[in-house]
């Protein structure tokens, strides 16, 4: 079968397509209402598509809903580097002055939360609210892999496979993408990716050079981690989170334990709320997506927690 190529990322909808550009970099960005900014900030294995259903909920209820392809994915450029947290989060920053903004609500899933923490501590101009989506603190999830958790180590140990060169890339995009349409299935609640769905993140993936951009920010995350820019990181990320956060997670989440996200409030000195989706995994924006939306709408509806 022939390789899609990035047309196939500009799906058709309530919401308008563009490029923007950051710092050199071209992003595709999908955006539709008016209104504060919310920037949405997607995660592996998938892209902007990911936020649809909050592309329809938060311009209905007044905002500015901007979904973004990352560094690497979609219809974004995918340049040899510049996949490691500060970079990414600098492009995410970025994106937001482009947009004419000089600060908005990001709210990130799974690597894009990881971002959306980096920023808060390295940019926090940038993030007037922070909503991470399964997603620890950096340093929470750190701790975890490196001193903590048996049952998180186990369930990131497919990533000890991403450290290989070639082969993974070859695995991820083999057979139509059908490990990346596995991952989904193995991290999600029951009932959730349906066919049509999972067949749209396994086509998108196999976008050229897709498979290797993603796969370089889990390199970058596992190889600097007793290396200087790693250490760097690891000390700047312990700077304190002053923006207003909602931390979502999966009840079910195989992934990312819930008990590993737990924990993350330390690094908040704003308010701070957490909330679980029951009977969601890894993805509670798609799988739950009316309980997600009624608890982000809400808690961007109270003005008490930016006094």
């Amino acid at each position: 079968m022939n390789e899609p190529d990035e047309s196939l990322v500009r799906i058709e909808g309530p919401w308008t397509h563009r490029s923007v550009h950051a710092g050199g970099t071209r992003f595709h960005v999908v955006e539709a209402g008016e209104g504060p900014l919310v920037l949405l900030l997607h995660g592996f294995p998938q892209f902007w598509w990911t936020w649809r259903h909050q592309l329809v909920s938060l311009p209905a209820a007044g905002y500015r809903a901007v979904a973004v392809d990352l560094r690497g994915y979609g219809a974004s450029d995918k340049p040899p580097r510049g996949y490691d947290l500060p970079t990414l989060a600098g492009d995410a920053a970025g994106l937001i002055r482009a947009l004419g903004e000089s600060g908005a609500t990001v709210v990130g899933h799974d690597w894009g939360g990881l971002l959306g923490w980096t920023m808060a501590v390295r940019d926090p101009k940038s993030v007037l609210r922070l909503v991470p989506v399964a997603a620890p603190h950096p340093l929470r999830l750190r701790s975890a892999l490196l001193t903590g958790s048996l049952r998180q180590i186990r369930a990131s140990a497919y990533a000890l496979g991403f450290q290989l060169p070639f082969l993974p890339e070859w695995r991820l995009t083999a057979k139509d993408g059908a490990l990346v349409g596995r991952m989904l299935d193995e991290w999600s609640g029951p009932g959730w990716p349906e066919a049509e769905v999972a067949r749209t993140y396994r086509e998108a993936f196999r976008i050229p050079t897709v498979a290797h951009c993603a796969l370089e920010y889990h390199r970058w995350f596992a190889r600097s981690q007793l290396r200087p820019d790693g250490l760097r990181y690891a000390r700047i990320m312990r700077g304190e989170v002053h923006a207003p956060t909602l931390q979502v997670h999966g009840a079910l989440d195989p992934h990312t334990l819930p008990r590993t996200a737990q924990g993350s409030s330390r690094h908040v000195t704003g308010s701070y709320r957490w909330r679980l989706i029951e009977g969601a995994g890894h993805f509670p924006h798609e799988e739950r997506p009316e309980e997600f939306d009624a608890e982000l709408l809400s808690w961007l509806a109270d003005a008490d927690l930016d006094r």
